[in-house]
């Protein structure tokens, strides 16, 4: 019997021993599905597997990826010749070498070169060749130049890798004989990567100035599928992809001025426009140089002037008193002060006005038997204008624009056409928003009719597009409630009851296990108390066995005392 007390009293401390708030959580775990916890049992495996792996410290890290084959083979060569281990992933075509050596090696490979990526580029001609020939050294510029156009197309971010082919004629020294230089170009893309047309104008603009004499529309660019990305002709007109974005830019824009200035007047939805705009990419530069006539009054420019007045008399005696006043030399001439603007004395002819001009510059008293000559020259500077226009680079040169605007409804709610007068002034506001110019051979075309579908037909008030909204609204929100209803009485309900009903049982069990174990501890205090007893007992017994006297002894002082 002490034996049954003592095990129940273990069991009581093995049942004390879990704390009372994992109780309930352990209850739950016990109560779930044998599935539910062989699947969390494997999650939280795979969870320790994959900690214990991210953990682990990796042993190789990728050295390179995407190498063609004449690179791979050098790279595992020099690895080869430097002692280092690798692996290659067949999958990802990635080569690997150990964490700690990634970038000691790829420093050393780097020193010799190498990944080359495919492609010589201008560290060909270090190698010089004694006694190579002007046909070598020109191929090997050739090949060099090929490369360092491949290795500039590939640092574009949707190029992987790129080929360059460069036709260059050797030029004649007859200008009718010379052939331009032409070029192709094979781009590999990365998955899922496209060029778009301003990149692939980029490649050959690039292409067309590194090469001397190299026109944009001899260089082809194709990619890996075959398929021609640098067509030069979109649309048959000669125009290209910027250009006709150009020109669907110009149309939009014009499009959505008109529509944007009749919304407010026939309201949303009601104008439609259409814009053909016709652009000059025409490359015009004019030069005229212009001569005026300069001999208007005020406006010639006299660069220079000269005349000239010569007199001739006849032979005479000299005369005067000899002595010392006619030997003296003559005075310093003085030079006469005209005004050109005064014009010559009437009644003289040309002589007698030359030697009447004479005469009053002193330089003779007598006038007959002479003859006088004025020769004027006058230069003027030559009126020339010259003009240098450059024209601009697509300029809109004709217009043609169609408007539809729909009928309007009045007052009623019934649709009906516009009056003239109002068309005229939308037609008016719409040159006005367009632009529109006569001389330039614009066109506009106003329409009024009625879209399609746009008529409101007579229909009863239930079938108007208000109330039938509204009834579909509302068979919506009691479709919702019935379906929240159905749930709650078929889902939500009984969970929550069964929930209920689970909590009182783990509830009534808890409590039978708390009263279980009272009965338990009790039992066990019970069996205590009752082999204290027994081991009292046996002790008394053994002690009077042993010693009696001592035994006699107590029992009668317990007797003395009681009785005293």
């Amino acid at each position: 019997m002490a034996r049954d007390g003592l095990r129940m009293n273990t069991a009581a401390r093995g049942t004390s021993a879990i704390p009372a708030s994992l109780a309930p959580l352990i209850d739950r775990i016990r109560a779930l599905p044998r599935l539910t916890l062989i699947v969390g049992a494997a999650l939280a495996v795979a969870l320790v597997a994959a900690a214990l792996l991210w953990s682990r410290d990796p042993g190789y890290q990728v050295l390179f990826t995407n190498l063609n084959e004449r690179d791979g083979g050098a790279i595992i060569a020099a690895l080869t010749q430097m002692n280092v281990p690798y692996q290659f992933q067949a999958g990802s075509g990635a080569l690997m070498v150990p964490a700690a050596r990634v970038h000691e090696t790829r420093l050393s490979l780097a020193a010799q070169g190498l990944p080359r990526g495919g492609s010589v580029g201008f560290e060909l001609l270090d190698e010089s060749q004694f006694g190579a020939s002007q046909f070598t050294e020109q191929v090997n510029y050739q090949r060099a130049l090929e490369g360092e156009l491949a290795r500039s197309i590939e640092s574009i971010q949707a190029v992987e890798s790129a080929r360059v082919h460069l036709a260059i004629p050797r030029q004649s020294l007859f200008v009718r004989d010379r052939q331009p230089p032409t070029a192709s170009v094979l781009v590999h893309l990365y998955p899922g990567r496209v060029l778009d047309p301003a990149q692939v104008a980029a490649i050959a603009h690039l292409v067309s100035a590194s090469v001397p004499d190299l026109a944009v529309p001899n260089i082809s660019i194709v990619d890996q599928y075959g398929r021609l990305l640098s067509t030069q002709d979109a649309d048959g007109r000669g125009m290209d992809a910027s250009q006709l974005r150009q020109v669907r830019d110009i149309e939009q824009v014009y499009a959505q001025r008109i529509e944007a200035i009749l919304t407010p007047l026939v309201g949303p939805g009601n104008a439609r426009a259409q814009v053909a705009a016709e652009l000059d990419f025409t490359r015009r530069e004019e030069t005229s140089e212009t001569y005026r006539p300069n001999q208007l009054p005020g406006q010639a420019a006299v660069r220079s002037q000269q005349i000239h007045l010569s007199r001739q008399t006849g032979t005479e005696l000299p005369q005067g008193i000899p002595g010392a006043l006619s030997n003296q030399p003559p005075l310093d001439p003085v030079a006469p002060i005209l005004d050109p603007d005064t014009p010559p004395a009437e009644g003289l002819d040309g002589a007698n006005a030359a030697a009447a001009e004479l005469a009053a510059a002193g330089l003779g008293t007598a006038l007959r038997d002479s003859e006088a000559r004025r020769d004027s020259t006058t230069n003027y500077e030559v009126d020339r204008t010259i003009t240098h226009l450059q024209h601009a680079v697509g300029t809109v040169r004709r217009l043609s624009v169609g408007v539809v605007i729909n009928h309007l409804p009045n007052a009623e709610g019934d649709l009906q056409p516009l009056n003239d007068a109002d068309l005229l002034q939308l037609r008016e506001l719409v040159q006005q928003a367009m632009g529109y110019s006569a001389a330039r051979g614009d066109t506009l075309n106003l329409v009024n009719q009625p879209f399609a579908g746009s008529a409101k037909p007579k229909v009863a008030w239930w079938q108007e597009p208000q109330a039938v909204t509204l009834g579909q609204t509302a068979i919506n929100g009691l479709v919702l409630l019935l379906v929240l209803l159905i749930a709650w009485l078929a889902v939500l309900r009984p969970m929550r009851q069964r929930r209920a009903v689970q909590a009182e049982a783990i509830a009534a069990r808890q409590r039978a296990e708390v009263e279980a174990a009272t009965r338990e501890v009790e039992i066990a205090q019970k069996a205590r108390r009752q082999s204290r007893y027994d081991d009292n007992l046996e002790t008394a017994r053994t002690l009077a066995l042993k010693d009696p006297r001592a035994v006699a002894a107590v029992l009668r002082g317990w007797m003395e005392g009681k009785h005293g």
